[in-house]
């Protein structure tokens, strides 16, 4: 690699972030969720899947573990279904280890100017400690390489957490994209890290009572972070955290990270949850598996990149225009910048427009499962990418792409399920309201 660039990494590993949710009664089985992962994973063998620093507690808890992405992990855990698992994060509050995922830190004087390079989102004018999502992009197509959450965490620092399904095809863009840029940025992998998701109603009120610093949550606004230290048990502090309001419910909660380039995460990402746990306790806080974890998002119109998100689609085509800053869509000096200033204006408008849209549905009869064909007048208009009968609504939901001028709410359409036309209904999302923490000053 060329310049100031150092990627510090260990070797290749296939992991995911794939959580997709089974049907919400008697198909709900740890079996059918095997069958469903991502098309970024690779299967391996029982004897090679590597373990989270919280592999031992979810065998403690009674987790069903299931091969995900090279990781051993827990779809759902005993004594309780995936659906009623679903209901207490809406209600309560839910732990979900999510130290699958792949955690780096970019950083130097060329580091905003590297990360505006590859995504169209604006970084040097950025707050320190805030968050938000953006799109890695691909340089002539403007298509998503992958979808992550940045966080600025110094003056030329970017904490950047990926999917872990997409390791090692996010390696390889890293290296190339760093070697071509040349500027003075250090890349660092973030690899033997925890992180965890805290998510529910009770969220803050659980975590306030574990902290160990004086962190005033309430001031601590969706898509803001701050550094930490947790009481563990038997009196013991942790590391200093990084803890981010947000997470991939739709519920209030937060994402708290354990470095372990620095310390050791392996130990305290364990201590802090069973101590979250037992502050908590189980009427108010249990742990949760990926089926819960996926019914969830979608119920929340998050996108699962290798379902709705890849590397043929851009985020105008997805719905994700709004991660663009007005500067940058006149600006452009992104990757993929001429093909997504063009999208950006409809053809309603005068402008190119898009071909497709990513919308939500609402079936009925059967759930749509992904791949399953959208139909108008018995042509093909498009495909669903993600489905489950949502908990929540008792209703079957979905989320696909159609043909641009079919996307609008109200608009009925044929979902071919098992051979046989079923009506989905165009629908806005999220499909339920979402309980972020926001500043109302600024909204």
């Amino acid at each position: 690699m060329r310049g100031f660039v150092t990627a510090v990494r260990a070797a290749p590993r296939v992991i995911g972030r794939t959580h997709r949710m089974l049907p919400a009664e008697a198909a709900i089985r740890p079996s059918a969720f095997k069958a469903q992962q991502s098309r970024c994973a690779s299967d391996v063998a029982s004897a090679d899947l590597k373990k989270t620093p919280l592999y031992d507690l979810h065998l403690a808890h009674g987790g069903k573990m299931v091969p995900f992405a090279g990781y051993s992990m827990p779809v759902q855990y005993d004594g309780a279904s995936l659906a009623e698992s679903h209901h207490f994060t809406r209600q309560h509050a839910s732990i979900f280890d999510v130290s699958h995922m792949v955690q780096h830190i970019f950083r130097g004087p060329d580091a905003a100017a590297f990360l505006e390079r590859v995504t169209p989102s604006a970084w040097g004018s950025m707050g320190l400690m805030q968050s938000k999502l953006t799109t890695f992009l691909w340089p002539e197509t403007g298509g998503i390489v992958d979808d992550s959450v940045v966080t600025r965490i110094g003056e030329d620092e970017y904490y950047v957490v990926t999917n872990g399904a997409c390791l090692d095809k996010d390696t390889s863009y890293f290296d190339r994209e760093l070697g071509n840029f040349g500027g003075r940025v250090e890349w660092t992998r973030l690899d033997g890290s925890g992180l965890v998701a805290l998510q529910g109603p009770q969220a803050v009120q659980v975590l306030t009572q574990v902290l160990a610093t004086d962190t005033k949550l309430d001031a601590l606004y969706f898509g803001s972070a701050v550094w930490a230290k947790l009481k563990l048990a038997g009196g013991a502090e942790s590391h200093p955290v990084l803890i981010s309001r947000g997470g991939y419910t739709g519920e209030d909660g937060f994402e708290i990270s354990f470095n372990g380039k620095l310390y050791p995460a392996i130990d305290t990402t364990k201590a802090a949850v069973e101590s979250l746990l037992g502050v908590a306790g189980p009427e108010c806080l249990r742990l949760a598996g990926l089926g819960a974890r996926d019914s969830l998002r979608l119920e929340a119109g998050m996108c699962l990149y290798g379902h709705d998100l890849d590397d043929t689609t851009t985020p105008v085509e997805a719905g994700l225009s709004w991660v663009i800053p007005q500067e940058r869509r006149k600006a452009g000096g992104f990757h993929g910048a001429s093909v997504i200033q063009a999208q950006l204006t409809p053809k309603s408008k005068g402008g190119q427009g898009v071909e497709r849209r990513r919308v939500g549905f609402v079936v009925d009869g059967a759930p749509a499962r992904e791949g399953a064909e959208v139909q108008s007048d018995g042509q093909s208009v498009g495909k669903i990418t993600s489905g489950v009968p949502s908990p929540t609504l008792g209703k079957n939901i979905a989320m696909g792409y159609v043909k641009d001028g079919l996307h609008k709410a109200g608009t009925e359409l044929d979902i071919v399920v098992r051979g046989r036309k079923r009506k989905g209904v165009v629908t806005k999302m999220p499909f339920i309201t979402t309980r972020y923490h926001k500043n109302e000053a600024l909204t």
